[in-house]
């Protein structure tokens, strides 16, 4: 069986790396200067590599530490968070929810989810953060939340994504707008079109315009904007063909206030699903707020979808 390292080496080695100094990293952690260069020291050995590096009273991490320095800060971060959770259900009995979605999700996903999490744990302490996938990703990695329901496709290696459900986006123009009358929509039409599509930044817009270049198709935005609201009105009154996901305009397509057209051989395709770090098990707080995720989410996928 592997020697594993233990709490003291591996806090030894994260407060060297972070202060850059034997003396400081001692006084960080309350023990003596001996005490921490005798962690180090008997983690190399143990290891059999070198971890640090030294340059006058300068201390940094070798190729090897830099590995380790990421795997133990997590380690770290999950024995805190245990300690935390421990905590919650000592003082409120149902433990907590820390969970990052993207703007999109807050506005048509998680107000009836949560109403139905709320039923079922009256007491969990919740935390909600909105923003990019991209954005909420990093604010896991700095363990500020616990899980992000966004767009798959990119994500760093120490990450875990688990697909919740599929959709496909859309054209949505006014009824007087002239892509109401046709079947399909051709590459010649799409160039001339000015569109309405979410923030540039967003992973939403770097992939469709990866697929439209994909296709040979030019997707000329005319408005960047990051509220979807924004994007219903402003086709609603015939500014530009906006690009959305049908079930986020459910009610406008009932209504008949726009119509949908599909992007054709363009593929428009999106994997929404939670991600979390790689080695890190599901509380069942979690695990029911995910179910009842993936029930908000079953009629989703084929809403609206036409030409």
């Amino acid at each position: 069986m592997i020697e594993l390292p233990d709490l003291r080496q591996v806090r030894s080695l994260v407060a060297v790396a972070e202060t850059e100094s034997f003396t400081k990293a001692a006084e960080r952690l309350r023990v003596t200067q001996s005490a921490v260069s005798h962690s180090i020291r008997a983690l190399e050995t143990q290891l059999d590599c070198k971890l640090l590096e030294r340059s006058g009273k300068r201390v940094s991490l070798s190729q090897h530490g830099m590995i380790l320095l990421r795997r133990f800060k997590a380690a770290i971060g999950e024995l805190e968070k245990a300690h935390e959770e421990l905590g919650v259900l000592k003082r409120w009995g149902q433990g907590r929810l820390r969970v990052g979605a993207t703007h999109t999700l807050c506005s048509f996903l998680l107000p009836k989810v949560m109403r139905e999490f709320r039923e079922l744990y009256p007491r969990c302490e919740i935390r909600i953060e909105s923003g990019d996938t991209s954005e909420l990703i990093e604010c896991l990695d700095r363990s500020e939340i616990d899980l992000v329901l966004g767009i798959g496709g990119r994500a760093p290696s120490w990450v875990r994504f688990q697909e919740i459900f599929e959709d496909e986006l859309v054209f949505v123009v006014s009824p007087t707008h002239p892509w109401a009358q046709m079947e399909a929509i051709g590459a010649e039409e799409i160039e001339k079109e000015s569109f309405l599509v979410y923030a540039r930044a967003s992973e939403t817009y770097r992939l469709l315009k990866e697929s439209f270049e994909q296709g040979g198709v030019r997707l000329r935005p005319g408005l960047s904007l990051g509220d979807m609201s924004a994007i219903k009105e402003m086709a609603k009154v015939g500014v530009g063909v906006g690009i959305v996901a049908p079930w986020t305009v459910r009610d406008e397509l009932q209504a008949g206030e726009l119509v949908a057209r599909s992007l054709g051989e363009v593929n428009h395709h999106r994997s929404w699903g939670v991600f979390c770090h790689e080695s890190r098990h599901l509380s069942m707080v979690e695990e029911d707020f995910l179910r009842i995720c993936r029930n908000g989410t079953k009629t989703f996928s084929g809403v609206g979808k036409e030409g």
